[in-house]
């Protein structure tokens, strides 16, 4: 058994986003998963399940939570450990956690679309590449920022946010 965290792209900010936490929590149950906890309204959760891949356990996800909600919602799924690597991995100073963020990306972008993507373009906004991560920091706040509207457009790839508090706030509960 292992702990993952599940991260859900685009959920509660409009009307027509709207997943309940409490669906969220039941898809993940129906899927076998224990130890079941959400984290805030935004589409996270933390629970224990059989060792797979994260790409199966995200696919397996959306499958049922499209039949719950009726519409597809991305998932980003890392295990704890990961998670930990994540954090410990930052190559960036956080000077304020709540305009520092982590991009969860569902997968590795291509390399070309990597080299096509200037920081320099979005300054102030800081960038650094992780693995199936991007590290953000946003000195004039997300709010503002550029960076976010851009990154699936730019990358071919889902991306969704955490703020650095909830990222800690997620590690914690994966660790409990």
């Amino acid at each position: 058994m292992a702990r993952y965290v599940a991260l859900l792209r685009g959920v509660n900010v409009g009307r027509d986003t709207k997943v309940a936490m409490a669906d969220f929590k039941d898809v993940l149950a129906a899927l076998g998963h224990t130890d079941v906890r959400t984290h805030l309204n935004s589409g996270n959760a933390v629970f224990t399940g059989p060792e797979a891949p994260t790409e199966r356990i995200a696919a397996a996800i959306e499958g049922r939570l499209a039949a719950a909600v009726g519409r597809t919602v991305p998932v980003m799924v890392r295990t704890a450990a990961e998670l930990r690597a994540i954090v410990e991995g930052n190559p960036l100073e956080v000077r304020d956690p709540a305009r520092f963020a982590v991009a969860f990306l569902a997968e590795a972008p291509a390399p070309e679309r990597l080299r096509a993507l200037d920081p320099a373009e979005f300054a102030p906004e800081e960038l650094r590449l992780g693995e199936k991560e991007l590290y953000l920091y946003f000195p004039d706040g997300l709010g503002r920022a550029k960076l976010p509207a851009i990154l699936d457009k730019r990358l071919g790839v889902p991306a969704t946010l955490r703020n650095g508090n909830t990222v800690l706030k997620l590690l914690t509960l994966s660790e409990d």
